[in-house]
Formats: C-alpha cells, sequence, structure tokens
C-alpha cells in the first residue's frame, strides 16, 4: 500500500495548469477593459521590445523571437524531468514499432494502443509543467505584440507574411535548433 500512495501523491495535479490556462483566457479576453494591464505591460515592453521593433522591424522581431524561444526553451529544459521524458519517448518509439509488426493482429494492435494511451497522462503532465511558467508572460507578449503591429498599420513581413506567421515560423526554426542544441525533449 505504500508504494501506491507514493505513486499518486507523485502524479501530481492537472489544478495548477488549468488555473494558468483560465488566467491566460481571461488576460486575452479582457485584455481591452483592463487598461492598468495593458498599460502595465506596454509601460514595460515598449521602450525594450518596441524599440527593437522601431529599429528595424523585421530583424528585431527575429531578435525577439529567438529571446522568447531561447527562454520557453530553457524553462523547459529546467522545469521538466528530461530523463524521464526520453525515456517515455523511447518507449512510445518501441510500441509504434511493435504496433507496426502487428497490424495484421487486430488483439495485440489494441493492447498496444492501450499501453500507449496509458503513458499520455504522465507525458501530458511532464510537458505541460513549462505552462506554469511560460503561459502567462506568452499571453501578454501576444497582445502587446498585436497591438504594436496593429498600430504599425499591419505590415507584412518579407512582403507577404503577417506578424503572426513570421512569429510562428521562426519559432519553429529557433526551437528545432535550440532544442537539438540544448538537448530538450
Amino acid at each position: 500500500m505504500p508504494d501506491e500512495n507514493l505513486k499518486k501523491n507523485n502524479k501530481g495535479s492537472y489544478l495548477p495548469i488549468i488555473f494558468v490556462t483560465i488566467v491566460t483566457l481571461l488576460i486575452a479576453a479582457f485584455w481591452n477593459q483592463i487598461p492598468v494591464m495593458k498599460n502595465a505591460v506596454h509601460y514595460v515592453l515598449d521602450p525594450s521590445a518596441g524599440m527593437l521593433l522601431k529599429w528595424n522591424l523585421t530583424i528585431g522581431m527575429i531578435i525577439l523571437i529567438f529571446i522568447i524561444t531561447l527562454i520557453t526553451t530553457l524553462i523547459q529544459k529546467y522545469t521538466t524531468d528530461q530523463k524521464t521524458l526520453k525515456e517515455l519517448m523511447h518507449e512510445q518509439k518501441i510500441l509504434q514499432e511493435e504496433m507496426k509488426l502487428h497490424r495484421e493482429h487486430p488483439e495485440k494492435l489494441n493492447e498496444l494502443s492501450k499501453k500507449q494511451l496509458e503513458a499520455f497522462p504522465k507525458t501530458f503532465r511532464l510537458t505541460s509543467r513549462a505552462v506554469l511558467f511560460t503561459g502567462i508572460p506568452f499571453v501578454l507578449f501576444y497582445r502587446w505584440f498585436y497591438d504594436v503591429i496593429t498600430a504599425m498599420g499591419n505590415p507584412l513581413f518579407f512582403g507577404f507574411l503577417n506578424w503572426l506567421w513570421f512569429y510562428l515560423i521562426f519559432t519553429l526554426i529557433f526551437s528545432g535548433i535550440l532544442r537539438k542544441w540544448l538537448d530538450v525533449v
């Protein structure tokens, strides 16, 4: 029995993640209705990040995206149990290979699928810890970007990309490079 209680206590709770998610949704929804929050974020980011965008929109945006991606990657690395995540990923890879071998055997495939689904909550819990630290700042940055780019007249990057697509593409590029370089799952 003590082992079961220990396992239950180590599982953790989804409540902090749910709380942060609700707060981020409220921030996004009430951004314009709560001027104190909006003004405080602009007060902090306009002289720093805003100056980069005014200096050179494309290069400034690339620098900001790199900094944001570096910070989120470091948070992901140091707030998650990388060893356990790597083990879970390895187990998932083995299960996928076994599933390929047993495509013709529905009962074995079903058993392997159940094993794969059992690992999902643990993987989700481990990977979502970083959201506790990045969720709210990310939404504040997103809302700030939206305000600043809208005030600039919604310029296009490279002549055809709006700021959100530009942000997403460069985040994926930098994230891939940084995760490989910093060995983050």
